[in-house]
């Protein structure tokens, strides 16, 4: 299922033995546009501290309860490597974190959970294979930096980041949600992140590969409306742009 970001943020986290916080935001892997961990606000509890955990541990979001159960232990968890509020996400720290739960590393194959593109953690667990790549950057970015940032076209500006769109079964950013401001008054858009090109943080703009009059005459988006196949696959169809499912059914990879 499709979801945007801003409505899983406050969902409560229930781990197997009791509820450990909310999710507070999440961050993601800017080559893969793949979320690798959700970021837990857990109040008093382990203060002082981030608390990181990976799609791998989580089950099915409940909408009605706003509840995102969460496979693992109190415990386990608050023994869990810890990682300073103020550090960046290394692959030294990742080096730690995956081994510790026995999963397997993201970075170890050519899809976007390493030999899956579904965060599967029996397939494989952790393994020395996973160290190959030990030295990687790993270009995590976090959900409340890139908000707000600019979309640049081709041809000029179209607006700013207001949200991003997930998939809840992969856990693949799968749109970018613009608010295309004093361009194009009250409307928004979504945008693949498949169309786009690069990141700037010196600029603070996003990149895309697609023309100002494209977007103007592309399908537009408001908070109510379901985003189907049906609504995919016109969007993608305007741009002329093969849909990401494709792709996953024919195996390919990221």
């Amino acid at each position: 299922m499709l979801r945007q970001a801003k409505d899983l943020n406050n969902y409560k986290l229930s781990a197997r033995d009791g509820g450990i916080g909310k999710v507070k935001e999440f961050y993601f892997d800017d080559q893969s546009w793949a979320v690798r961990y959700l970021v837990a606000d857990t109040g008093g509890w382990l203060s002082g501290r981030r608390v990181l955990i990976s799609p791998y541990a989580l089950g099915p979001a409940s909408k009605n309860d706003k509840i995102i159960p969460v496979d693992l232990t109190r415990k386990q968890i608050e023994n869990s490597p810890s990682l300073d509020a103020d550090k960046p996400v290394s692959r030294q720290y990742e080096m730690q974190y995956y081994p510790y739960y026995g999963w397997p590393g993201y970075w170890g194959g050519p899809y976007m959970w390493g030999s899956s593109a579904y965060p599967n953690r029996r397939q494989g667990g952790w393994s020395e294979t996973s160290r190959r790549a030990e030295s990687d950057d790993p270009n995590l970015r976090s959900t409340k930096d890139v908000t707000g940032r600019t979309i640049q076209a081709r041809d000029g500006e179209i607006g700013d980041v207001e949200d991003f769109v997930i998939d809840d079964e992969t856990w693949a950013i799968r749109y970018l949600i613009v608010d295309t401001g004093n361009w194009w008054p009250g409307k928004k858009v979504l945008i693949s992140t498949r169309w786009i090109e690069r990141i700037s943080w010196e600029e603070s703009k996003v990149f895309i590969n697609l023309t100002r009059e494209a977007i103007k005459h592309g399908p537009e988006y408001t908070q109510e409306a379901l985003i189907t196949r049906d609504y995919e696959t016109r969007l993608h169809r305007h741009y002329d742009r093969q849909g990401y499912w494709a792709d996953e059914l024919t195996g390919a990879a990221r």
